[in-house]
């Protein structure tokens, strides 16, 4: 059953693997190989794919049954030359890559300790009222 979505519609695990003409449990056992592949997961763990998700899946599918790479042999890619490399520049956002401390500049790492500081105060202010009130029952 072929549903016409816009490309920007997130799918569901049984849409991508009709898509892909592989079966969903190749998908969620991908998941487990690849942790690169982070599909929502909505209550009752049902998953929606994004578009960058499919993307994703497909260039693993190629490598994988057309260029007959091993797993390890697809991992050892993404790892050498980067996933953003590899798929290509139909990726829209940089959700694969992880924000690194050492990325973070100056002033974010300062805005952050200024937010943490304010925060742990809060959170004194919060458990001494909470004190007072119990104490005061």
């Amino acid at each position: 059953m072929v549903v016409n979505k816009s490309k920007a519609a997130f799918r569901t695990i049984a849409e991508v693997a009709e898509e892909l003409g592989v079966a969903t449990h190749v998908l969620r056992f991908w998941e487990t190989k690849f942790p690169q592949i982070k599909p929502m997961k909505r209550s009752g763990g049902r998953r929606y794919y994004r578009p960058d998700d499919v993307e994703l899946v497909k260039t693993i599918r190629d490598y994988l049954y057309d260029k007959r790479y091993t797993i390890e042999g697809v991992q050892k890619l993404f790892k050498e030359k980067g996933v953003k490399a590899v798929v290509g520049e139909e990726i829209q956002k940089d959700f694969f890559e992880e924000v690194l401390p050492e990325k973070i500049d100056v002033e974010s790492r300062k805005l952050v300790s200024s937010l943490l500081e304010q925060l742990k105060s809060m959170r004194e202010e919060l458990s001494i009222s909470l004190a007072k009130a119990n104490k005061d029952l």
